[in-house]
């Protein structure tokens, strides 16, 4: 099969189209047809060297952690899917998703959301899942609670806006001017213009700060932050002191695979709640 694959670390001249064996899927997995795969920051992220999990003994690499397509074969213990079922997962395996086909288990993958095409399915795993994990396992975001999403346009942070108002949240955002509209169309009860105005001087009693920015914007959220509130960030660990002197909790976190929060995500699209929007194909 081919596959995209980078055999050293650097620029984007390192991807390198390869024909490999197509992989065999042991008793707990699957092989599927990849029919779209998405790019996201923790691909250049490996592609350049910058991520530490991967070092230079372990390529060549396939990238890739997003998938949408049709399977192809099951093992011997696959009992949630047959041949011929469209899916979407996120990968967490060495075997990418820049390739004619990949292995997939029963616990990263759900059927592919039925009001998408192939190429929107790809591009919502692990966005997907990076905003689901961040505010309800990481921060119990409730019902009538008041969250602020830094970096409401991105990838996660478009997901993170929809997913916070299909909950009951009333949600602030950050954005660039260019994309206040977008953010009120996800459904942002407050967009603001990170580059012209103070966020702290136009919210307060922010129960969650989402922050998908880190650095100063960071810091500058436990202004807004309730006594006892939370701070979730997924590029880094919020300032203890801080969270003290809050009465707050904070984490720093990594997105997992998981099918059951995928089959949920694929409820919510396809009963009209969430829509995915493609940057780029």
């Amino acid at each position: 099969m081919h596959a995209i694959r980078i055999h050293k670390f650097g620029d984007a001249d390192v991807l390198k189209m390869d024909d490999i064996p197509v992989p065999g899927p042991k008793d707990d997995e699957m092989v599927v047809r990849v029919i779209a795969a998405s790019v996201n920051p923790v691909d250049y992220k490996i592609r350049s060297g910058k991520y530490p999990a991967v070092k230079q003994d372990q390529l060549p690499k396939v990238l890739g952690r997003d998938i949408a397509g049709v399977i192809e074969s099951v093992g011997a213990k696959v009992r949630k899917f047959r041949r011929g079922d469209a899916i979407y997962a996120m990968l967490g395996r060495d075997i990418g998703g820049y390739a004619e086909y990949a292995l997939v288990t029963e616990d990263e993958a759900a059927r592919k959301p039925e009001r998408l095409d192939f190429q929107q399915a790809a591009a919502v795993p692990l966005a997907a899942l990076t905003a689901w994990q961040g505010l309800f396992d990481q921060g119990g975001l409730e019902a009538g609670e008041r969250v602020l999403i830094h970096g409401g346009a991105g990838g996660v942070g478009h997901f993170a806006i929809q997913f916070a108002k299909a909950k009951g949240a009333w949600v602030a955002t950050t954005v660039s001017g260019a994309d206040m509209e977008f953010a009120r169309e996800l459904g942002a009860d407050q967009a603001i213009d990170y580059k012209k105005d103070k966020f702290e001087e136009i919210v307060k009693d922010i129960d969650l700060v989402y922050d998908l920015i880190a650095g100063e914007t960071q810091q500058r959220s436990f202004a807004v932050l309730k006594d006892g509130g939370r701070l979730i960030s997924t590029l880094q660990k919020p300032d203890e002191a801080e969270l003290k002197r809050h009465h707050a909790r904070g984490a720093h976190y990594m997105a997992k695979p998981d099918a059951a929060e995928l089959e949920t995500i694929a409820r919510l699209i396809d009963a009209g709640k969430v829509d995915v929007v493609i940057n780029a194909t």
